[in-house]
């Protein structure tokens, strides 16, 4: 989810699940005016939403951004007949960290 589509859900969407586990952090005074300026922009949003909403939409453009890098084996072709290489980069790895975290939760 890109952050336009985020401020699009604000005012329409209920929060997907939450875990029980909490993560206190210390924010920059300046990242804490912006959360609070979001709060006031959307008065029926609790800080907490706004932060985790946030946190999702990075950690999903974070994953989206991580670069490829091709491996040594050939896992199909393209439209071409030319070789794909798998992915040995940090995507695969970070997608099976994740896999196994929601396994274990």
């Amino acid at each position: 989810m890109n952050f336009k589509a985020l401020l699009d859900t604000w005012s329409a969407s209920e929060p997907p699940p939450k875990t029980r586990k909490t993560y206190e952090i210390h924010l920059t005074v300046e990242d804490a005016a912006r959360i609070a300026a979001l709060s006031d922009l959307f008065p029926g949003m609790s800080v907490e939403r706004i932060i985790g909403d946030l946190l999702s939409a990075s950690l999903k453009q974070l994953q989206a951004e991580m670069p490829y890098e091709p491996g040594d084996r050939i896992i199909r072709e393209d439209d071409f007949g030319d070789p794909v290489f798998e992915d040995a980069g940090l995507t695969p790895k970070f997608q099976e960290l994740v896999k196994a975290r929601l396994k274990s939760s």
